[in-house]
């Protein structure tokens, strides 16, 4: 009693004692003979409770734990996850317990460390420890600033490694492509190239020879060869853009006429056609020029992917606005106001439409011919009268819709016309007579008829030739039209009108067109497959005649020319000895030509009215957008508040002429303009069936690489 009423310590701290060292043994608490043992080490955290309950169960609670909190998670060594562990210490008495103990840890997976018995040699492998921990991260930090060193001095040289082994690559990639000749000293490989390029790649040869130091001199052979070779263009940074285009829709066949020349100036003026607006194209012109001055330094730069796109096709972008400029000097539509350069060629109540007087008008007039026009006509392009017209739409309308059809037919001409330089190249001398030419019939007889119709009108019939000639007589063309094909007589004009015809004798002479046109479908469905099978029955008996040649007991039957009657050889379009020739196959192949041909037309010709549709909402939308938004700020009779309400309102016009009438209808143009090519003229003559000519390029190869590893 006295003993525990003189001790400052209290129960649990004395049990700590006696646990934990030996001075507990030397105070008196415990037996020197009941001496404890203990093991100790980590368990992960999770498994800690039922650790727990089986050491109390096992050992009929005859042990000690205790346990603490790691607070910073651990690396698992087997797997590299994150884990939070707990350390323990267990306290037992006996052999007996500590293999029992022991057991469970390892049932458990707890990883058990030694652990001295006496607090001397504790601390003195606590010291250790320490020690060596210090000395482990002063060689963790040496050799993390080392690697961080060698990494930076490699990062600087990695770019030229890579390429130095993509390079290389490449070499020996190329190189198993070869073969070895007989003698195993030399390889040999067949290639293609470019015709023009043969005496530089004997240079190029000799001088490979000449720095490796080689006793064997290169051999460079033409080959001739079945197969049909790739397709190569050269280009420049203007035509790539164009090129691009026509190899999008399908690779030109070898020797194929290549429409990508043609596009240069097709391509932007149908555009321009639709996007007929000269302050529109200034923006675009400036913007495809900003992209062509500063080329060198954009030239090779990583950007986005739209970007890409508007800088390779800079010099399309440039185009499209000149040729767009053009057209909005001929539209006289300028941001859809009109430029008064000339003086107007029209009057009204006898004024003449001067400068002023347009500026002073503010309700919209009617323009009669016959009583506002002075016959002369405004020297370039439309009046600037017109904008302020109330039959401005109806002039207009009918201006831009016949002039979209007579572009259109004139568009599928010149493409009907290219292909008779495929079939001259390719000598289909069939295809000239039963493709070629009643293409072109029957494309002349019919559409190219409407065109003349459409001048025959603007010509002969005016305000001022009367009543007879006068447009409240002058008969419909399309309902004409309609007539024609359909073999209709022309309607009763309206009361005082002399004839319902444009010119005398016009049903007898479209009868005799249409007539004429419908010949022309037999004519490209029947004759050709006829003249074909004609053709292989002529081969096939030139074929059979033979020579008997005796040779022992046998006799061998030999062509005219020496070969054998089983080998194969090239027949006309494609059908030779070798295969059998199909005439129901060539009918149904021309039947579809046929029948794709004759409604293609009509269908591609009403097609190219979206040049008149999208021309007139171009200009709407301008409009459109002027008086809503642009025109709110001239209406301030303040000067200071009109000149701040202007700023604000220019800079949202600004925004939205940029990204609607630029952007969005720029795009909806192109895509437009796209389909025409594709579809309305290069499927006249145009197949695309070839592949491109792939050289050998470092600039390609890394280029690929690195469009890889993004």
């Amino acid at each position: 009693m006295g003993g525990a009423g003189s001790s400052p310590t209290s129960p649990k701290d004395e049990e700590q004692i006696a646990l934990l060292s030996e001075e507990g043994l030397h105070r008196g608490h415990v037996q020197p003979t009941a001496k404890l043992g203990f093991v100790a080490g980590v368990i992960l955290r999770e498994r800690l409770p039922a650790f727990e309950r089986l050491l109390w169960r096992a050992c009929r609670g005859n042990v000690f734990l205790r346990q603490a909190e790691i607070d910073r998670p651990l690396e698992d060594p087997a797997t590299g996850d994150s884990v939070n562990k707990t350390v323990f210490i267990i306290f037992f008495q006996g052999d007996q317990l500590k293999s029992r103990v022991k057991k469970i840890c390892e049932g458990f997976r707890a990883t058990l460390y030694p652990c001295p018995e006496t607090p001397v040699e504790r601390r003195e492998m606590a010291v250790g420890v320490m020690s060596r921990i210090e000395d482990l991260s002063t060689v963790l930090s040496q050799t993390t600033d080392h690697r961080h060193r060698v990494l930076v001095a490699a990062a600087k040289s990695i770019k030229t490694w890579f390429i130095k082994v993509r390079k290389i690559k490449a070499i020996y990639h190329t190189l198993n492509l070869f073969n070895l000749d007989v003698t195993q000293k030399c390889l040999i490989a067949e290639c293609w190239v470019p015709v023009a390029d043969l005496e530089y790649i004997h240079d190029a040869l000799r001088r490979g020879t000449a720095r490796s130091g080689s006793s064997v001199p290169p051999i460079l052979n033409r080959m001739e060869t079945q197969i049909p070779p790739p397709t190569f263009n050269r280009l420049n940074k203007f035509t790539r853009g164009f090129q691009n285009l026509i190899d999008s829709y399908g690779i030109a066949s070898y020797r194929e006429v290549n429409p990508a020349p043609y596009a240069i100036i097709t391509f932007p003026f149908l555009f321009a056609v639709m996007f007929g607006d000269a302050g529109h194209a200034v923006i675009m012109i400036l913007f495809g020029g900003w992209m062509i001055l500063s080329e060198r330094k954009f030239e090779g730069k990583k950007g986005s992917e739209i970007w890409n796109i508007f800088f390779g096709g800079r010099y399309i972008l440039f185009l499209m606005g000149l040729f767009s400029m053009y057209t909005g000097l001929i539209y006289n539509d300028v941001f859809s106001k009109s430029l008064n350069i000339f003086g107007s060629s029209w009057f009204t109540n006898k004024i003449r439409m001067s400068e002023d007087v347009l500026l002073e008008t503010k309700d919209h007039i009617m323009l009669d011919p016959r009583d506002c026009y002075t016959q002369y006509p405004y020297p370039v392009g439309v009046d600037p009268v017109w904008q302020v017209a109330e039959n401005k739409i109806s002039f207009l309308n009918a201006y831009k819709m016949k002039i979209s059809i007579i572009i259109g037919v004139l568009h599928m001409l010149f493409g009907v016309s290219l292909s008779i330089w495929n079939h001259i190249y390719f000598r289909r001398m069939v295809n000239i007579f039963c493709e070629f030419i009643p293409q072109v019939i029957f494309l002349l007889l019919l559409f190219f008829y409407l065109c003349i119709l459409v001048f025959h009108k603007w010509v002969w019939f005016g305000p001022l030739g009367g009543n007879a000639s006068g447009p409240y007589c002058a008969p419909s063309i399309l309902i004409a039209f309609i007539n024609m094909v359909l073999f209709k007589d022309a309607e009763k004009q309206p009361t005082g009108c002399d004839s319902p015809l444009l010119y005398s004798g016009q049903e007898t002479i479209q009868k005799v067109l249409v007539v004429c046109a419908l010949i022309c479908v037999p004519w490209m469905l029947f004759i050709k497959p006829f003249i074909l099978r004609s053709q292989a029955k002529k081969q096939a008996y030139a074929f059979v005649e033979t020579v008997i040649v005796p040779r022992g007991d046998e006799e061998t039957a030999l062509a005219p020319n020496g070969s054998s009657p089983q080998a194969g050889g090239g027949g006309h379009d494609g059908h030779g000895h070798g295969e059998e020739f199909d005439f129901s196959e060539i009918m149904i192949h021309q039947g579809i030509h046929t029948i794709e041909y004759v409604l293609g037309s009509v269908s591609h010709t009403a097609s190219y009215l979206r040049l008149w549709a999208l021309s007139l909402a171009h200009a709407q939308l301008s409009e459109v957008l002027w008086s809503m938004v642009m025109k709110i700020g001239f209406g301030f009779t303040n000067v200071g508040a009109g000149a701040v309400v202007i700023y604000v309102i220019f800079a949202f016009w600004a925004v939205l002429t940029v990204s609607i009438l630029v952007l969005m209808e720029g795009l909806s143009a192109f895509l437009h303009t796209l389909r025409l090519h594709w579809v309305e003229f290069m499927s006249k003559f145009y197949l695309g069936q070839g592949y491109a000519f792939s050289p050998f390029c470092f600039r390609d190869i890394l280029a690929a690489a690195e469009g890889a590893d993004e």
